[in-house]
């Protein structure tokens, strides 16, 4: 393991981490609404945003999934170190972390069962901008409509049609994260 991965974490992890965590319960509970998080610096290519989100929710019986230029040394050895996570074969995680088109095909991920819907994996979607623009969003958490860039609309549609099956995802850039719960529906025209 190299030097590096032994800093980047949080420097106050209880304060931190509870406020990285609320960050990300509100981006669920209010898709489409972008949360603005710091306290990790993760190596490259991760954003602080990916880096944030791995040291709150991951840990050692989370499994992790880390998809094309995430899948480094120098990630893997920065997770290992603050988080303990184990590394997985996309089929076999609870979160993936990389690029749209790192990650895809989506049908390879768990998407739970109808007993244990909530055995499915959410997706770390590093994007190369994020704002509250582009597709339209309705569903719980939405008092009208809420507007996000997805990459692909039309496969997160197909995705919340299999509600309450289905994954969840976090999208990132920078510091700035947002979400889409399986629950929410984006409008594609």
């Amino acid at each position: 393991m190299q030097h590096a991965a032994l800093s980047g974490g949080f420097s106050q992890a209880p304060q931190q981490s509870a406020r990285a965590f609320r960050a990300a319960m509100n981006a669920m509970a209010r898709p489409g609404t972008i949360q603005m998080v710091e306290g990790a610096t993760p190596p490259a290519p991760m954003s602080v945003a990916a880096g944030v989100l791995a040291l709150t929710l991951l840990d050692a019986e989370t499994p992790v999934y880390l998809a094309g230029a995430l899948d480094c040394a120098a990630v893997r050895d920065w997770i290992t170190f603050h988080t303990g996570a184990p590394f997985a074969r996309h089929e076999f995680c609870a979160f993936a972390i990389g690029s749209w088109d790192d990650l895809l095909p989506l049908q390879g991920y768990r998407i739970g069962t109808s007993e244990y819907p909530d055995r499915s994996a959410t997706l770390i979607v590093e994007m190369p901008e994020l704002t509250a623009s582009g597709t339209t969003l309705r569903g719980p958490g939405i008092a009208e409509t809420a507007a996000l860039n997805l990459p692909d609309p039309a496969l997160m549609a197909r995705n919340a049609a299999l509600f309450p099956l289905g994954l969840d995802f976090f999208l990132t850039h920078g510091d700035a994260l947002a979400a889409l719960p399986r629950s929410t529906k984006p409008e594609v025209a």
